[in-house]
């Protein structure tokens, strides 16, 4: 016989008994269900699609809740194009003194991660057991500033930034204080950062398309009403502005604050593989060991 097809029936061969081992391995209830018997099931019953790395992460660890060690986040803080093209966040933030580390943020070590800023307003970036996307840490690694493309170097210290502040702060209404000088900002080029366009040149409806996030900002309504309230449902938007809390309003939030690593395009995957099992390390706890 052909030496050739002889490899190739063997080959063969080999495959059937791994399979055929693997089913009754699987059909034996007798043995323990552990994480590779799930995983292997799950590929007999071809639930499992694997496209790049980006699907490895999500079958594998994301949608397993495999553990993660602060060993693989301590790597990532310190390896450059971690989360995206630029340095390692420790570059940065390597100290809880504000004199070497900008905000006094020490991300080089677990306990100083889980501290967060030491420097004035002191705060924690996250909540270890929560969703890490919807604090500082996450806000960081994932939004884009708008108007989408404002550089880095653009201060967010300015008239416009401090009308809109002062305007959630003082309980998001519909005065005529907002209607004269807080709502012409949204709809106007440049209100924000010089060569942007107007806020309202992507967010004019409740409509997806033409309106990203089908949020507009062309009224106090649609402001108010905040975004996707056609995918979600008009109880279920996800609100933009909490009266009262500037900080914790997205609004705000998305015009202030730059995406990390600085300078980052707006392009760049904002669910990165390695942002998305950062976060589960957050909504695991945040564990040092």
């Amino acid at each position: 016989m052909n030496t050739a097809i002889l490899s190739r029936c063997t080959r063969t061969l080999l495959a059937g008994l791994l399979a055929l081992g693997s089913m009754l391995a699987l059909a034996d209830t007798t043995l323990p269900t552990t994480l590779n018997h799930k995983w292997l099931q799950d590929l007999r019953d071809g639930k499992v699609k694997l496209e790049g790395d980006h699907a490895a992460v999500g079958a594998l660890i994301l949608g397993r809740d495999i553990p993660i060690p602060y060993d693989y986040v301590a790597t990532l803080m310190r390896t450059p194009n971690a989360f995206g093209q630029g340095p390692a966040c420790i570059v940065c933030h390597s100290s809880g003194n504000p004199a070497h580390s900008y905000r006094g943020l020490n991300l080089s070590t677990c306990e100083g991660i889980r501290a967060g800023s030491r420097e004035a307003p002191s705060r924690p970036i996250f909540q270890p057991g929560e969703k890490g996307s919807k604090h500082i840490l996450g806000r960081r690694l994932r939004n884009n500033r708008m108007p989408l493309g404002v550089s880095f170097s653009i201060s967010g210290d300015n008239p416009a930034y401090a009308t809109v502040r002062r305007w959630i702060a003082d309980g998001a209404v519909n005065s005529a204080h907002f209607r004269k000088n807080v709502l012409p900002l949204f709809a106007r080029d440049g209100a924000f950062a010089p060569d942007t366009p107007a806020c309202t040149t992507c967010h004019m409806s409740n409509q997806e398309p033409p309106s990203f996030h089908e949020l507009d900002l062309s009224t106090y309504e649609g402001i108010m009403l905040g975004a996707d309230s056609v995918a979600k449902g008009v109880n279920n938007a996800t609100k933009i502005v909490i009266p009262g809390n500037p900080d914790a309003s997205s609004l705000f939030q998305h015009l202030v604050e730059d995406r990390m690593p600085p300078g980052i395009s707006p392009t760049e995957d904002r669910d990165h593989p390695n942002t998305r099992i950062l976060l589960r390390w957050i909504e695991q706890g945040a564990r040092c060991n």
